[in-house]
């Protein structure tokens, strides 16, 4: 089988009622889907809000259920260096060597009782990707998960990178079909769920909608709460 890439554009707007529509931010990114089933995602995410988050993102996972292998991760904070980081994920352990502004740095080796289910590293297009992890053979529902890692418990991915350990619901609502930027696409519609005391701060409900594939692409999301934050395929290509 030949690698086969899958390239697209996400855009970060505002729903909050006196910036209603306002672009908050963008993001391009490239998954290359290997003949040895890895996927290569590669990001690059910028979000405007003061202050401003610019994110460049690569991460390696299996192709049938995200879990991740190996990611490095640079991101600037205000225009200015935070951290930048290199993490690997072997059957029972998880090891990152980090530098960032606020702790220096960091060598991190973490043990697991099995392979670990999930890296979050930020990117909205990773956001899809996740939600490999619900079983759809139990229809639609909600699944508890653990073992999950993130690169900053930050809601805007603003800090670190260094591991932080966490567990969330998945809620499968259903399939149908929707427009976005990008096309009409048939979809499965996620809520992530269950974020109260696995966060310093409690995720707003989150919705997401990706492909009704094994492609997993990411079309379109909504958060609540304090963010009233919409993100939109913008563009679509595949090779």
């Amino acid at each position: 089988m030949e690698n086969r890439t899958i390239r697209g554009h996400i855009q970060y707007t505002s729903t909050k009622p006196e910036r209603k529509g306002q672009e908050r931010g963008r993001e391009r990114f490239t998954i290359t889907q290997q003949s040895d089933g890895v996927d290569v995602m590669l990001a690059h995410c910028e979000i405007d809000d003061a202050p401003p988050v610019v994110r460049d993102v690569c991460l390696a996972l299996r192709h049938d259920d995200s879990s991740p292998i190996d990611c490095s991760v640079r991101l600037s904070v205000g225009g200015k260096f935070e951290g930048s980081g290199w993490m690997r994920f072997a059957e029972h352990y998880a090891e990152c060597e980090s530098f960032n502004q606020r702790d220096g740095r960091i060598s991190q080796r973490i043990d697991t009782d099995s392979r670990i289910q999930w890296l979050q590293a930020h990117p909205i297009v990773g956001d899809a990707l996740l939600m490999k992890l619900y079983d759809l053979s139990q229809g639609p529902g909600e699944q508890a998960l653990s073992n999950l890692f993130l690169t900053s418990p930050d809601h805007r991915g603003a800090t670190g990178p260094q591991f932080f350990v966490t567990g969330f619901n998945l809620v499968f609502v259903g399939e149908e079909e929707i427009t976005v930027q990008a096309g009409t696409f048939n979809a499965r519609h996620f809520q992530v769920t269950g974020t109260e005391g696995n966060l310093p701060e409690t995720h707003p409900p989150y919705d997401l909608w990706c492909t009704a594939d094994d492609d997993y692409i990411f079309l379109r999301a909504g958060v609540g709460g304090y963010m009233q934050t919409h993100y939109e395929l913008t563009e679509l290509s595949i090779d």
